[in-house]
């Protein structure tokens, strides 16, 4: 639900960035806000229900001092919903909005050992054929799948992991018994 009220937020701050040519000033208000919440003394205020709104919004207007109207109303919004936990999830989905506005996409990848630059570079050259977007790279290492690759981008996964060979073939020789 969280994520979904994220995501709902995100396409409304984007779509608001994108009529007005101010992608990237939003990315970087959304990310004051962001930085502001994670703030250890300014978030339990902005969260307390003993403090009256007009208290919090008066702090806030000063933290996030010279950041656009509008993204100073999403961050009124988000005190007064108490949708504070949410701010880091709407920053995420925002920043995807724009890199697929702009024809890129964020792959995260898993590999048994970790990659030299050689290798990354093949791997963006190879995912970006495969999905037609210029390709971000987040690499983690995971030695349970022994060898290869699995990839995800977007709501692709490309499993090229020896482990799921390996399950493959022995799935297949179970059949032939």
């Amino acid at each position: 639900m969280a994520r979904a009220t994220a995501r709902r937020h995100a396409q409304a701050a984007f779509e608001i960035a994108l009529e007005r040519d101010e992608l990237e000033g939003w990315r970087d208000d959304l990310g004051r806000v962001a930085e502001a919440m994670r703030d250890p003394v300014l978030r339990p205020f902005l969260e307390s229900p003993k403090i009256p709104f007009g208290e919090k919004a008066r702090i806030l207007s000063q933290w996030l001092e010279g950041i656009n109207p509008l993204a100073m109303n999403l961050a009124y919004l988000l005190v007064a919903k108490g949708r504070l936990g949410m701010v880091e999830d709407l920053v995420a989905e925002y920043n995807c909005l724009v890199d697929e506005h702009r024809g890129i996409a964020h792959a995260e990848v898993a590999t048994a050992v970790p990659l030299d630059e050689e290798e990354k570079g093949k791997l963006v050259h190879r995912l970006g054929e495969l999905v037609g977007k210029q390709i971000v790279l987040r690499e983690r290492v995971d030695p349970s799948i022994i060898g290869g690759v699995v990839a995800r981008v977007g709501d692709k996964l490309i499993d090229g992991s020896t482990k799921s060979r390996l399950l493959r073939l022995r799935g297949s020789l179970i059949e032939r018994r």
